[in-house]
């Protein structure tokens, strides 16, 4: 193996005490960082994503035939 592993040696490391921690007020060294690729995500179903459009659509329409019968004046609202 050539590459270096992500930790840093403990024998080279400035400020570790026996056992390898270090004192109050220290801050450890920082281990090397590993990305990779998550597994595949599931696909939410659309059936929620069509019938949420499909009340907001008809809310709208519904405030909006509303405030047009208001205009016209064929709606009393009180």
């Amino acid at each position: 193996m050539t590459a270096t592993p992500p930790d840093p040696d403990p024998a080279q490391t400035p400020g570790l005490e026996p056992g390898g921690g270090v004192a109050p007020g220290d801050t450890p060294p920082d281990s090397g960082q590993t990305s990779g690729v998550s597994p595949d995500q599931p696909i939410p179903p659309r059936s929620r994503n069509i019938v949420a459009l499909v009340i907001v659509t008809i809310l709208t329409l519904m405030v909006l035939g509303f405030v047009v019968a208001q205009i016209m004046g064929w709606a009393k609202l009180f």
